[in-house]
Order: structure tokens, then C-alpha cells, then sequence
């Protein structure tokens, strides 16, 4: 099952197609334009007086890209997303010198790196969805930099029925969930209401460790680390199957 946002789904849905498995998406969040996106307009009118631009996510690069139309992208302003994948999405969009962590895709990774070791005096603007966590912000404060969020975007529940759903689930046609981020496993689990104790029945493979804790607390017991790509959730899922 994938239940990644259905903008983002069809990499994994496919690959785990191509590797002989049947992908079931049910996306857990709904991605959704901002009613006011001034704020986010306002950021992208003064790029070139940032230093640095932070992306949270590839959603990030491709609504805040929208909002910038034709504008091409300042050559003084560096960019960093949070995640190899956010790093492909901006390189797509025509950064090319966008930088990243390697091994995580979360913000104490990305301030992990050396390029954000000093950045006592710089104007650092995150491109990020409505609300989300205050690390990565925090950590940069913390270094002396000003920091200013673009919110581009929200995430939302999806009102989706799960019955249907949960009946095959009941008759073992489900294997293994993948989910991608905390607030989906905890949209996921309340779209199941009475039927969220079937997490504990099928191998949950998540990007990495704050999500497994997430999901451990909801009643999963059969956590798997698996990775924040495409591809590491396929090797995560045909590893498990091997094993099994």
C-alpha cells in the first residue's frame, strides 16, 4: 500500500508494479493550493536579497516554482532542499547547484551539513507547506541567521472512505503499508478509525526513525526503516519479502 500524496505516489506505484507486487494507493494527505499565497509571493518578489533558499520537500519546489512563473532563479542565491529527492526536483526545475544531505531526508540532517556550519548573518527564506516543523528554522535561528518561511502549500486530510479498504485488508490482501511521513501515518490511521489495529497485522516501512517511533505509538509493531526515495522503499519491501 502507498499512501504517500497522490502527486507523489506514482514513483513508488510503479516501481513496485514493474517488480512483480500490486500497488494499492491510498494516499494519506491531500496537497492543496493556499487560498492566500501573498506570503509566499512576497518571498519569491525579493529572492535575490536571500542568501540561502531552503526546500522542504520536492511539493515545495514544484508549487513554489509555479508561484514563480517565468522568473528565472538568482545566481547569488544558493538552494538546499531537505532530501535527495528535493535536490532532484530543484536540479529539474533548473538549480543546478543545489545541495543536500545524502543519507536523510529531514531537516537535522540537512543541518548536519558544512555549507549551513556558518551562516551567523545570512537571510535564509523556506519554502515549506502551511504549519509543519519548526527544527530546521529553529537550528538556523540558533546560528544567527534570520530566517523567513514561504508557506506554498497545505496538507490536508483526505475524506476517503477506508471500508472498502479494510475488508480486503481483513481477507489478507494487503502485505505491507508504506508511508512517508508522520502526519500521514497519524491521517491513515484516523481514516481507519475502528479498523486502525490492522497496522499491527502487516510490515509498516517508513523514510526513517522519528516516523517509526510515530507509528510504533500507534499500535505498529512491525516498524521497518526503510528510506526516504522511491527506490530504498522498493528495496525495503523486496528485502522484507526475501526475508519472509
Amino acid at each position: 500500500m502507498v499512501t504517500r500524496p497522490r502527486e507523489q505516489a506514482g514513483g513508488l506505484a510503479a516501481r513496485i508494479e514493474a517488480a512483480g507486487g500490486r500497488a494499492l494507493v491510498y494516499p494519506a494527505i491531500e496537497i492543496q493550493d493556499l487560498p492566500d499565497p501573498r506570503a509566499a509571493l512576497e518571498a519569491i518578489a525579493r529572492l535575490e536579497s536571500f542568501d540561502l533558499a531552503v526546500f522542504v520537500s520536492p511539493t515545495a519546489v514544484r508549487k513554489a516554482f509555479g508561484l514563480m512563473g517565468k522568473r528565472a532563479w538568482p545566481a547569488r542565491v544558493r538552494a538546499a532542499g531537505v532530501g535527495t529527492a528535493t535536490r532532484a526536483a530543484l536540479q529539474a526545475a533548473g538549480v543546478a547547484a543545489a545541495f543536500a544531505p545524502e543519507e536523510r531526508a529531514d531537516s537535522e540532517a540537512l543541518l548536519e551539513l558544512p555549507e549551513l556550519g556558518d551562516v551567523a548573518g545570512r537571510r535564509i527564506v523556506v519554502f515549506r507547506g502551511e504549519g509543519g516543523r519548526e527544527a530546521l528554522a529553529e537550528g538556523l535561528a540558533a546560528r544567527g541567521a534570520s530566517v523567513e518561511y514561504a508557506e506554498c502549500y497545505r496538507r490536508a486530510r483526505p475524506d476517503t472512505d477506508l471500508a472498502p479498504l479494510a475488508a480486503a485488508w481483513r481477507r489478507g490482501e494487503v502485505h505491507a503499508v508504506t508511508v512517508s511521513s508522520s502526519e500521514g501515518l497519524r491521517n491513515f490511521a484516523d481514516l481507519l478509525g475502528p479498523a486502525r489495529g490492522l497496522l499491527e497485522a502487516v510490515p509498516l516501512l517508513v523514510p526513517h526513525e522519528r516516523v517509526a517511533a510515530e507509528a510504533r505509538r500507534a499500535g505498529a509493531t512491525r516498524v521497518r526503516v526503510a528510506g526516504p526515495t522511491n527506490d530504498e522503499m522498493l528495496e525495503g519491501l523486496v528485502a522484507y519479502f526475501a526475508a519472509s
